[in-house]
């Protein structure tokens, strides 16, 4: 195996930080977009309505089962598919400058449809397919931490006359957060790795970077080593950032 040769990395380094930025870029979005899907998902498939058994079986067929195979086939299929059928199945459904279903019901033009797919055509599906894929995992999550927390503090709450919403935002959740924040940062760092896949439907990341450089020099082990670096350092700061947030929520215990 010959040395490293850093004069590569030194040539390709603003195409590693571009990537370097896609990537953080994607993370942030994915996470941001993903936890609030999962909460919306995990707040459904926990939705109940004991004191009406009516309403607490439509819930039941309505929102609870199609969650759970919402969850089931997120969870059940390779993310790698899931970003080929957003990429060329669903982006073009919704955004196909003739006949996407955003541009024929006149809610996006022909123009911006045609802008939006060649210049963030992957980057949209990339957060797209994340997105979805981590909603279906966070939402886990989050049911697993709302019934963590005993029933009789929900029922208590109810008692004194507060409803159902208020208690889950002013109990119930601020107590499962802190549960959750282990599992909900691991699933921030799959995010960060994940991310790598989207480099097949041509996203500008860090794994791009890599595939351009090896492509150029024949050469594998300086730019593959060099992002596997990277992503390590991002991974470890963002493990450093979900400890100390651990630490601080902590306190109170």
């Amino acid at each position: 195996m010959s040395g490293f040769r850093w004069e590569i990395i030194q040539e390709y380094a603003p195409l590693f930080a571009e990537g370097a930025w896609m990537t953080i870029k994607c993370t942030i979005i994915c996470v941001i977009l993903g936890v609030t899907w999962g909460l919306i998902l995990g707040l459904g498939g926990t939705a109940q309505a004991p004191r009406n058994r009516g309403l607490n079986r439509l819930l039941h067929i309505f929102v609870q089962w199609p969650v759970k195979i919402y969850v089931s086939a997120f969870r059940g299929t390779p993310l790698f598919v899931q970003i080929m059928v957003v990429h060329f199945a669903l982006i073009p459904l919704l955004i196909n400058p003739r006949d996407g279903l955003l541009v024929s019901s006149g809610i996006m033009s022909v123009d911006f449809a045609r802008m939006l797919r060649s210049e963030y055509g992957a980057f949209l599906s990339c957060v797209v397919a994340i997105t979805l894929n981590a909603g279906a995992y966070v939402s886990e999550i989050f049911r697993a931490g709302i019934q963590s927390i005993d029933r009789g503090q929900m029922e208590a709450a109810r008692s004194l006359g507060m409803s159902y919403g208020k208690t889950m935002r002013k109990i119930i959740l601020p107590q499962a957060f802190r549960r959750m924040l282990p599992p909900l940062g691991n699933n921030a760092i799959a995010i960060v790795k994940d991310s790598s896949l989207a480099s097949a439907i041509g996203l500008a990341d860090l794994a791009y970077a890599a595939r351009t450089v090896s492509g150029a020099y024949a050469s594998y082990w300086e730019p593959y080593l060099t992002i596997s670096v990277v992503y390590w350092v991002i991974t470890f700061l963002l493990s450093l950032t979900v400890r100390h947030m651990e630490k601080r929520l902590g306190r109170s215990d």
